[in-house]
Protein backbone atom coordinates (compact mmCIF):
# COMPACT_ATOMS: atom_id res chain seq x y z
CA UNK A 1 0.00 0.00 0.00
CA UNK A 2 1.13 3.59 -1.09
CA UNK A 3 0.06 6.78 -0.35
CA UNK A 4 -0.22 9.27 -3.23
CA UNK A 5 -0.46 13.00 -2.74
CA UNK A 6 -2.50 15.49 -5.43
CA UNK A 7 -3.84 18.69 -5.10
CA UNK A 8 -7.28 20.08 -4.56
CA UNK A 9 -9.87 18.99 -6.88
CA UNK A 10 -8.55 15.64 -7.84
CA UNK A 11 -9.25 11.70 -6.26
CA UNK A 12 -7.32 10.82 -3.89
CA UNK A 13 -5.56 7.48 -4.21
CA UNK A 14 -4.82 5.28 -0.89
CA UNK A 15 -3.95 1.37 -1.92
CA UNK A 16 -6.75 0.73 -4.51
CA UNK A 17 -9.40 2.67 -3.19
CA UNK A 18 -10.37 5.90 -5.14
CA UNK A 19 -12.78 8.79 -3.87
CA UNK A 20 -13.50 11.81 -4.91
CA UNK A 21 -13.15 14.67 -2.64
CA UNK A 22 -16.57 16.71 -4.13
CA UNK A 23 -19.97 15.59 -2.83
CA UNK A 24 -23.09 17.65 -3.42
CA UNK A 25 -23.24 18.81 0.01
CA UNK A 26 -19.19 20.52 -1.07
CA UNK A 27 -18.83 20.33 -4.69
CA UNK A 28 -15.56 21.38 -6.35
CA UNK A 29 -16.16 24.03 -8.42
CA UNK A 30 -19.02 26.62 -8.59
CA UNK A 31 -22.52 25.33 -10.47
CA UNK A 32 -22.98 28.98 -12.06
CA UNK A 33 -19.18 29.60 -13.72
CA UNK A 34 -17.46 26.37 -12.79
CA UNK A 35 -15.08 28.76 -10.96
CA UNK A 36 -12.70 26.61 -8.25
CA UNK A 37 -13.94 27.42 -5.24
CA UNK A 38 -12.25 28.15 -2.06
CA UNK A 39 -15.12 28.74 0.89
CA UNK A 40 -19.16 28.73 0.75
CA UNK A 41 -19.01 31.19 -1.74
CA UNK A 42 -17.75 32.02 -5.42
CA UNK A 43 -15.10 34.85 -5.40
CA UNK A 44 -16.06 35.23 -8.85
CA UNK A 45 -19.64 35.52 -9.01
CA UNK A 46 -20.69 35.46 -5.53
CA UNK A 47 -22.88 33.15 -5.85
CA UNK A 48 -22.93 30.60 -2.76
CA UNK A 49 -22.65 26.98 -2.41
CA UNK A 50 -25.26 26.42 -0.26
CA UNK A 51 -28.78 26.66 -1.87
CA UNK A 52 -32.27 25.86 -1.24
CA UNK A 53 -32.46 22.61 -2.74
CA UNK A 54 -31.29 20.60 0.18
CA UNK A 55 -32.55 19.09 3.31
CA UNK A 56 -35.34 20.90 4.99
CA UNK A 57 -33.92 20.12 8.43
CA UNK A 58 -30.37 21.89 6.83
CA UNK A 59 -32.74 24.77 5.85
CA UNK A 60 -34.23 25.47 9.12
CA UNK A 61 -30.90 25.14 10.81
CA UNK A 62 -29.20 27.81 9.14
CA UNK A 63 -32.47 30.26 9.80
CA UNK A 64 -32.60 29.72 13.24
CA UNK A 65 -28.72 30.81 12.82
CA UNK A 66 -29.26 33.73 11.15
CA UNK A 67 -32.30 34.98 14.04
CA UNK A 68 -29.71 34.15 16.75
CA UNK A 69 -26.98 35.98 15.01
CA UNK A 70 -29.08 38.95 14.22
CA UNK A 71 -30.86 38.77 17.97
CA UNK A 72 -27.29 39.03 19.56
CA UNK A 73 -26.58 41.92 16.99
CA UNK A 74 -30.13 43.71 18.21
CA UNK A 75 -28.90 43.99 21.76
CA UNK A 76 -25.72 44.52 21.31
CA UNK A 77 -27.02 47.68 18.79
CA UNK A 78 -29.95 48.93 21.05
CA UNK A 79 -28.22 49.16 24.67
CA UNK A 80 -25.70 51.90 23.00
CA UNK A 81 -28.32 53.27 21.10
CA UNK A 82 -30.61 54.05 24.60
CA UNK A 83 -28.13 55.20 26.51
CA UNK A 84 -25.04 56.15 24.23
CA UNK A 85 -25.55 59.58 22.11
CA UNK A 86 -24.04 59.83 18.99
CA UNK A 87 -21.73 55.95 19.63
CA UNK A 88 -23.04 54.09 16.99
CA UNK A 89 -22.69 56.91 14.11
CA UNK A 90 -19.74 57.20 15.32
CA UNK A 91 -18.43 53.90 15.06
CA UNK A 92 -20.52 53.17 11.70
CA UNK A 93 -18.54 56.15 10.19
CA UNK A 94 -15.10 54.93 11.92
CA UNK A 95 -15.49 51.59 9.74
CA UNK A 96 -16.37 49.85 12.63
CA UNK A 97 -20.19 48.36 11.62
CA UNK A 98 -20.30 44.52 11.47
CA UNK A 99 -20.77 43.93 15.16
CA UNK A 100 -24.21 46.23 15.13
CA UNK A 101 -27.44 46.37 13.02
CA UNK A 102 -26.89 48.58 10.04
CA UNK A 103 -28.49 51.63 10.71
CA UNK A 104 -31.32 51.19 8.06
CA UNK A 105 -32.47 47.78 9.44
CA UNK A 106 -32.27 49.28 12.63
CA UNK A 107 -34.72 52.46 11.89
CA UNK A 108 -37.13 50.37 9.83
CA UNK A 109 -36.89 47.50 12.31
CA UNK A 110 -37.71 50.39 15.32
CA UNK A 111 -40.37 52.32 13.26
CA UNK A 112 -42.59 49.41 12.28
CA UNK A 113 -42.79 47.94 15.82
CA UNK A 114 -43.28 51.01 17.64
CA UNK A 115 -46.25 52.54 15.64
CA UNK A 116 -47.84 48.99 14.86
CA UNK A 117 -47.78 48.89 19.66
CA UNK A 118 -49.01 52.37 18.68
CA UNK A 119 -51.80 50.86 16.97
CA UNK A 120 -53.11 48.62 19.34
CA UNK A 121 -52.36 50.39 22.50
CA UNK A 122 -54.15 53.72 21.50
CA UNK A 123 -57.73 54.11 22.04
CA UNK A 124 -59.57 57.57 21.03
CA UNK A 125 -62.67 56.17 22.00
CA UNK A 126 -65.79 56.15 20.00
CA UNK A 127 -67.57 59.39 21.65
CA UNK A 128 -64.82 62.14 20.64
CA UNK A 129 -67.18 63.34 17.90
CA UNK A 130 -70.78 64.22 19.38
CA UNK A 131 -73.61 62.80 16.87
CA UNK A 132 -75.33 66.31 16.67
CA UNK A 133 -72.39 67.44 14.15
CA UNK A 134 -73.89 66.03 11.65
CA UNK A 135 -74.20 68.71 7.73
CA UNK A 136 -77.95 69.27 7.33
CA UNK A 137 -79.16 68.52 10.58
CA UNK A 138 -80.92 72.11 10.84
CA UNK A 139 -82.40 71.90 7.72
CA UNK A 140 -84.89 69.78 10.17
CA UNK A 141 -85.75 72.82 12.27
CA UNK A 142 -89.07 74.52 12.14
CA UNK A 143 -88.58 77.71 14.17
CA UNK A 144 -85.68 79.90 15.42
CA UNK A 145 -86.10 78.23 18.62
CA UNK A 146 -85.09 75.04 17.40
CA UNK A 147 -82.36 76.22 15.68
CA UNK A 148 -81.27 77.53 18.36
CA UNK A 149 -81.46 74.52 20.69
CA UNK A 150 -79.93 71.92 18.11
CA UNK A 151 -77.23 74.76 17.31
CA UNK A 152 -76.96 74.71 21.58
CA UNK A 153 -76.45 70.91 21.92
CA UNK A 154 -73.71 70.90 19.05
CA UNK A 155 -71.45 73.69 20.27
CA UNK A 156 -71.78 71.66 23.53
CA UNK A 157 -70.83 68.89 22.51
CA UNK A 158 -68.05 69.50 20.42
CA UNK A 159 -66.77 71.84 23.17
CA UNK A 160 -66.81 68.31 25.07
CA UNK A 161 -65.24 66.16 22.06
CA UNK A 162 -62.51 68.94 22.13
CA UNK A 163 -61.72 68.41 25.83
CA UNK A 164 -61.77 64.66 25.74
CA UNK A 165 -59.31 64.97 22.61
CA UNK A 166 -56.93 66.76 24.56
CA UNK A 167 -57.20 64.51 27.52
CA UNK A 168 -56.88 61.50 25.21
CA UNK A 169 -53.70 63.14 23.88
CA UNK A 170 -55.40 62.84 20.38
CA UNK A 171 -53.27 64.80 17.78
CA UNK A 172 -53.82 68.48 17.50
CA UNK A 173 -55.17 68.14 14.02
CA UNK A 174 -58.65 66.09 14.83
CA UNK A 175 -59.30 69.36 17.67
CA UNK A 176 -58.23 71.94 14.83
CA UNK A 177 -60.88 70.02 12.63
CA UNK A 178 -63.25 69.95 15.96
CA UNK A 179 -62.81 73.69 16.39
CA UNK A 180 -63.37 74.81 12.42
CA UNK A 181 -66.83 72.23 13.40
CA UNK A 182 -67.87 74.85 15.88
CA UNK A 183 -67.74 77.81 13.30
CA UNK A 184 -69.33 75.55 10.70
CA UNK A 185 -72.21 74.77 13.35
CA UNK A 186 -72.91 78.26 13.51
CA UNK A 187 -73.07 79.16 9.93
CA UNK A 188 -75.40 76.98 9.23
CA UNK A 189 -77.60 78.11 12.23
CA UNK A 190 -77.33 81.40 10.95
CA UNK A 191 -78.10 80.59 8.00
CA UNK A 192 -81.42 78.52 8.86
CA UNK A 193 -82.63 81.50 10.75
CA UNK A 194 -82.77 83.50 8.08
CA UNK A 195 -84.49 81.00 5.82
CA UNK A 196 -87.34 80.93 8.61
CA UNK A 197 -87.21 84.69 8.65
CA UNK A 198 -85.59 85.55 11.96
CA UNK A 199 -83.36 87.66 13.28
CA UNK A 200 -79.45 86.72 13.74
CA UNK A 201 -77.71 87.79 17.37
CA UNK A 202 -75.36 90.29 16.50
CA UNK A 203 -72.43 88.13 17.80
CA UNK A 204 -73.37 85.35 15.84
CA UNK A 205 -73.14 87.93 12.36
CA UNK A 206 -71.68 85.12 9.33
CA UNK A 207 -68.38 87.21 8.68
CA UNK A 208 -67.44 86.28 4.78
CA UNK A 209 -63.94 86.15 3.41
CA UNK A 210 -63.11 88.65 0.12
CA UNK A 211 -61.59 85.55 -1.22
CA UNK A 212 -63.70 82.67 -0.39
CA UNK A 213 -67.79 82.23 -1.15
CA UNK A 214 -69.89 79.38 -0.02
CA UNK A 215 -71.95 77.68 -3.08
CA UNK A 216 -73.99 74.37 -3.00
CA UNK A 217 -72.40 71.77 -4.86
CA UNK A 218 -75.59 69.89 -6.49
CA UNK A 219 -73.86 66.42 -5.97
CA UNK A 220 -73.12 66.98 -2.44
CA UNK A 221 -75.11 64.77 0.05
CA UNK A 222 -77.87 66.89 2.50
CA UNK A 223 -77.53 70.14 0.40
CA UNK A 224 -73.80 70.16 2.35
CA UNK A 225 -71.48 73.36 1.09
CA UNK A 226 -68.31 73.01 -0.31
CA UNK A 227 -65.90 75.80 -0.57
CA UNK A 228 -65.34 77.15 -3.92
CA UNK A 229 -62.09 79.52 -4.32
CA UNK A 230 -62.45 82.32 -6.44
CA UNK A 231 -59.09 82.65 -8.30
CA UNK A 232 -59.06 79.04 -8.93
CA UNK A 233 -59.97 77.52 -12.26
CA UNK A 234 -63.41 75.30 -12.59
CA UNK A 235 -61.23 72.16 -12.63
CA UNK A 236 -59.33 72.88 -9.56
CA UNK A 237 -62.49 73.72 -7.82
CA UNK A 238 -63.74 70.61 -9.02
CA UNK A 239 -61.15 68.75 -7.49
CA UNK A 240 -61.28 70.17 -4.09
CA UNK A 241 -64.81 69.82 -4.13
CA UNK A 242 -64.50 65.70 -4.91
CA UNK A 243 -62.08 65.93 -2.06
CA UNK A 244 -64.07 67.87 0.57
CA UNK A 245 -67.09 65.66 -0.26
CA UNK A 246 -65.12 62.61 0.48
CA UNK A 247 -63.92 64.17 3.93
CA UNK A 248 -67.64 65.05 4.96
CA UNK A 249 -68.61 60.76 3.73
CA UNK A 250 -65.54 59.96 6.32
CA UNK A 251 -66.15 62.37 8.69
CA UNK A 252 -69.80 60.63 9.39
CA UNK A 253 -67.97 57.59 9.24
CA UNK A 254 -65.47 58.38 12.07
CA UNK A 255 -67.70 60.44 14.11
CA UNK A 256 -68.98 56.69 14.73
CA UNK A 257 -65.62 54.71 15.46
CA UNK A 258 -62.92 57.54 15.72
CA UNK A 259 -60.22 54.32 16.17
CA UNK A 260 -60.68 54.14 12.02
CA UNK A 261 -58.96 57.22 11.63
CA UNK A 262 -56.38 56.54 14.16
CA UNK A 263 -54.99 53.41 12.51
CA UNK A 264 -54.79 54.82 9.05
CA UNK A 265 -53.58 58.14 10.38
CA UNK A 266 -50.81 55.40 12.69
CA UNK A 267 -50.37 53.50 9.49
CA UNK A 268 -49.33 56.35 7.28
CA UNK A 269 -46.78 57.81 9.82
CA UNK A 270 -43.60 55.49 8.87
CA UNK A 271 -44.24 56.36 5.37
CA UNK A 272 -44.13 59.85 6.26
CA UNK A 273 -40.88 59.11 8.47
CA UNK A 274 -39.12 57.61 5.22
CA UNK A 275 -39.98 60.82 3.07
CA UNK A 276 -38.63 62.98 6.40
CA UNK A 277 -35.44 61.32 6.53
CA UNK A 278 -33.52 62.45 3.34
CA UNK A 279 -35.08 66.18 4.19
CA UNK A 280 -33.70 65.95 8.36
CA UNK A 281 -30.17 64.98 6.63
CA UNK A 282 -30.25 67.69 3.77
CA UNK A 283 -30.74 70.22 6.97
CA UNK A 284 -27.74 68.78 8.63
CA UNK A 285 -26.08 68.81 5.06
CA UNK A 286 -26.47 72.71 5.39
CA UNK A 287 -25.53 73.71 8.93
CA UNK A 288 -22.63 71.30 8.69
CA UNK A 289 -21.42 72.26 5.03
CA UNK A 290 -18.34 73.45 5.73
CA UNK A 291 -17.21 70.05 7.75
CA UNK A 292 -17.15 68.38 3.98
CA UNK A 293 -18.81 65.50 4.95
CA UNK A 294 -20.58 63.66 2.44
CA UNK A 295 -24.55 63.48 2.33
CA UNK A 296 -24.80 60.00 2.90
CA UNK A 297 -22.62 60.31 6.31
CA UNK A 298 -25.39 62.83 7.72
CA UNK A 299 -28.19 60.61 6.07
CA UNK A 300 -26.50 57.71 8.43
CA UNK A 301 -26.95 60.64 11.80
CA UNK A 302 -30.96 60.86 10.96
CA UNK A 303 -31.29 57.16 10.83
CA UNK A 304 -29.84 56.80 14.29
CA UNK A 305 -31.58 59.79 15.83
CA UNK A 306 -35.16 58.94 14.44
CA UNK A 307 -33.83 54.98 15.50
CA UNK A 308 -33.46 56.20 18.95
CA UNK A 309 -36.93 58.76 18.98
CA UNK A 310 -39.15 55.45 17.67
CA UNK A 311 -37.39 52.93 20.38
CA UNK A 312 -38.02 55.99 22.99
CA UNK A 313 -41.42 56.41 22.35
CA UNK A 314 -42.15 52.69 22.07
CA UNK A 315 -40.63 52.17 25.49
CA UNK A 316 -42.75 55.09 26.32
CA UNK A 317 -46.09 53.63 25.23
CA UNK A 318 -45.11 50.39 26.90
CA UNK A 319 -44.51 51.93 30.37
CA UNK A 320 -47.92 54.21 30.07
CA UNK A 321 -49.65 50.51 29.30
CA UNK A 322 -48.07 49.13 32.45
CA UNK A 323 -48.66 52.24 34.72
CA UNK A 324 -52.66 51.81 33.84
CA UNK A 325 -52.56 48.10 34.66
CA UNK A 326 -50.93 49.07 38.25
CA UNK A 327 -52.84 50.24 41.45
CA UNK A 328 -52.01 53.43 42.89
CA UNK A 329 -49.09 53.39 45.02
CA UNK A 330 -45.43 53.73 44.53
CA UNK A 331 -44.68 51.37 41.97
CA UNK A 332 -47.03 52.60 39.45
CA UNK A 333 -45.22 56.47 40.07
CA UNK A 334 -41.86 54.79 39.67
CA UNK A 335 -43.35 53.72 36.35
CA UNK A 336 -44.58 57.23 35.54
CA UNK A 337 -41.31 59.06 36.47
CA UNK A 338 -39.56 56.67 34.44
CA UNK A 339 -41.73 57.26 31.20
CA UNK A 340 -41.57 61.30 32.10
CA UNK A 341 -37.74 61.45 32.47
CA UNK A 342 -37.01 58.80 29.11
CA UNK A 343 -39.16 61.77 27.57
CA UNK A 344 -37.14 64.57 28.96
CA UNK A 345 -33.92 62.40 27.97
CA UNK A 346 -35.16 62.10 24.23
CA UNK A 347 -34.29 66.54 23.60
CA UNK A 348 -31.01 66.43 25.60
CA UNK A 349 -30.03 62.95 23.86
CA UNK A 350 -30.29 64.48 20.22
CA UNK A 351 -28.25 67.51 21.69
CA UNK A 352 -25.48 65.34 23.09
CA UNK A 353 -25.11 63.21 19.94
CA UNK A 354 -25.08 66.38 17.23
CA UNK A 355 -22.29 67.81 20.02
CA UNK A 356 -20.33 64.20 19.85
CA UNK A 357 -20.92 63.63 16.51
CA UNK A 358 -20.00 66.61 14.72
CA UNK A 359 -17.53 67.45 17.56
CA UNK A 360 -17.89 71.07 17.62
CA UNK A 361 -17.94 73.64 20.34
CA UNK A 362 -21.00 74.13 22.97
CA UNK A 363 -21.98 77.60 21.55
CA UNK A 364 -22.52 76.30 17.58
CA UNK A 365 -24.01 73.63 18.91
CA UNK A 366 -26.13 74.89 20.55
CA UNK A 367 -27.53 77.50 17.88
CA UNK A 368 -27.49 74.42 15.33
CA UNK A 369 -29.56 72.47 17.36
CA UNK A 370 -32.22 75.25 17.81
CA UNK A 371 -31.91 75.75 14.34
CA UNK A 372 -32.49 72.51 13.16
CA UNK A 373 -35.38 71.58 15.78
CA UNK A 374 -37.41 74.96 15.01
CA UNK A 375 -37.00 73.87 11.02
CA UNK A 376 -37.90 70.20 11.26
CA UNK A 377 -40.52 70.65 14.15
CA UNK A 378 -41.89 73.21 11.80
CA UNK A 379 -42.13 70.48 8.52
CA UNK A 380 -43.36 67.22 10.94
CA UNK A 381 -46.30 69.67 11.43
CA UNK A 382 -46.66 70.30 7.74
CA UNK A 383 -46.40 66.90 7.32
CA UNK A 384 -48.48 65.29 9.90
CA UNK A 385 -50.94 67.77 8.83
CA UNK A 386 -50.83 66.68 5.11
CA UNK A 387 -50.94 62.95 5.71
CA UNK A 388 -53.85 63.52 8.20
CA UNK A 389 -55.66 64.94 5.49
CA UNK A 390 -54.89 62.66 3.31
CA UNK A 391 -56.00 59.82 5.50
CA UNK A 392 -59.18 61.25 5.61
CA UNK A 393 -59.54 61.67 2.31
CA UNK A 394 -58.46 58.26 1.17
CA UNK A 395 -59.88 56.55 4.44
Amino acid sequence: MHTETVTAGEPVVTGEAVTDTATPSHPRACANCQTQLLGPHCHQCGQPVKGLVRHFSSVIGDLFDTLLALDSRIWRTLVPLLLRPGYLSREYLAGRRVSYVSPVRLFIFLCLTTFFVMRLTTDWGTELVPDKVVMGDFADAETVAEVEELRREALAGLDKAIVEGQQENVPSVLNDGLAAARKQVDRQADRRIEQLGGELPTESAPVESEAVTSAEEPGSPDGSEWTEVKNFSPGVNAWLSERLQRVDENARVIRDDPNLFREALIGAIPSMLLVLLPLFSLMLWVLYVFQRRLYMEHLIVALHSHAFLCLALLLIELLSEVEDTLAPGVLRGAVGWAGMLLALWMPLYLLLMQKRVYAQGWAMTLLKYSVLGILYCILVGLATTITALATLVSL
